[in-house]
């Protein structure tokens, strides 16, 4: 094994451990409370949802082998032997299969994995491109295979529930491509041949020759204000200046910066929904929030109506004693409130008016809406005992809103 294999164990961006050791102990206890919160049944959908995937990633397979170019000794030798040198500096006994995909000018690599198996897709344009660098094309070589090295593909699932996370599952996912960017750097002969490399993303596939790399790490310094700190600690990847100040010898380029302390706090409120970035996180957020102020605000009214309902009857007792008592007296029903005794209120926010009509039903009228106007009724009855025995009820209140007690 080379030296560089027996020192991939220091490829390690300097949070991806703690970040992952956080993110593994949160996900568990997420799967176990999902699991035993549903009685086993959320194993069943997790059944269903690895079929979906398999489907989904079986089509991506698929396409790679019916579309891309195999990358092997005798079709792109050139290539082949990169990636073979490449995966045994860093320790990779199993070379993965490898794949030359024409995106239309999509500047990018990736790895991918499928029941067990790993690959690296390498598109046609960033090939094109480096043909005058060709070693700034290991660059791209060993940061997929840091993910393969680094079990990213395969820890993905598991790490599900916290990846979603506010802060820390945009984090981790950052940390991880520094960490490949470190790999990637390892494949290459010096740190400008891998910067070469980067900035062609940002170059593009002719202007990258003439690019200058410290320069366009120094842009990195802008990183540190609201906006630029924001975005990035909401999205699933760092800037690409940051990247390149990284990788940039200490003297080409000047220090990153931190970011801005209220970016953190307004980030705190944004999951990592959207493995995009801020935008579509933000704009998830946003419909979450809508969703459930949609379904919450007409519920917190209906309860805020029966609250008052509730109160309204509640008012209605003491006429409903004294027509009791009324009654216990006389043997009879009084032909008003005032007679048994119960000298009504003024009109107030809840109640506008208590009254008894002839056969002692005691009428509480509502003052506020949505049901102003409508009543509810104390209505007696007498058991077997004798007794008077007072039911709760109303005749156009809808039902929703009646306390349960008044409820048919």
């Amino acid at each position: 094994m080379s030296t560089m294999a027996q020192d991939a164990g220091v490829l390690l961006y300097k949070n991806e451990r703690s970040l992952f050791a956080v993110a593994l102990v949160l996900s568990l206890i997420a799967w176990v409370a999902l699991v035993v919160g549903t009685l086993g049944i959320a194993l069943i959908y997790a059944f269903l949802f690895f079929i979906a995937y398999l489907f989904a990633q079986s089509g991506l397979i698929s396409y790679l082998r019916g579309t891309a170019t195999r990358i092997n000794e005798a079709q792109f030798p050139d290539l082949h032997e990169r990636i073979v040198q490449c995966s045994q500096k860093l320790g990779i006994e199993n070379v993965p299969d490898a794949y030359l995909l024409h995106a239309g000018g999509v500047f990018n690599a990736f790895a991918t994995r499928f029941l067990g198996r790993n690959f690296i897709v390498l598109y046609s344009d960033v090939v094109d491109a480096l043909e005058p660098e060709p070693e700034a094309l290991n660059f791209y070589i060993g940061h997929e295979l840091g993910h393969i090295r680094r079990n990213h593909l395969l820890w993905g699932w598991v790490l599900l529930p916290a990846s979603i996370l506010p802060l820390l599952g945009a984090a981790y996912s950052r940390a991880r491509e520094y960490t490949c960017d470190m790999h990637g750097l390892a494949c290459c002969r010096n740190p400008e041949v891998a910067a070469r490399g980067l900035g062609a993303l940002a170059a593009g596939g002719r202007r990258w020759k003439s690019m200058d790399l410290g320069k366009y790490a120094g842009q990195s310094g802008a990183s540190s204000g609201f906006w630029m700190s924001f975005h990035e600690l909401v999205s699933s990847y760092p800037w690409l200046v940051k990247r390149m100040a990284r990788i940039l010898p200490p003297g080409q380029t000047a220090a990153v910066p931190g970011r801005n302390a209220f970016a953190w706090i307004l980030a705190l409120f944004v999951p990592r929904i959207g493995m995009g970035g801020s935008a579509g996180s933000l704009l998830v957020v946003v419909a979450i929030i809508g969703i459930l102020a949609a379904v919450a605000l007409p519920a917190y009214q209906d309860y805020t109506t029966r609250a008052k309902i509730s109160e309204a009857v509640l008012a209605g007792s003491p006429a409903r004693v004294a027509v009791s008592e009324f009654y216990i007296r006389n043997n009879g029903v009084p032909k008003t409130l005032q007679e048994a005794g119960f000298t009504p209120q003024p009109p107030g926010p809840v109640v506008r008016a208590i009254t008894l009509d002839p056969r002692g039903v005691i009428r509480i009228e509502l003052a506020f809406p949505p049901v102003a106007g409508n009543s509810m009724l104390l209505v007696p009855s007498l058991n077997e005992q004798k007794q008077i025995v007072w039911k709760c009820a109303s005749q156009d209140v809808p039902q929703k809103f009646l306390p349960q007690s008044c409820r048919q």
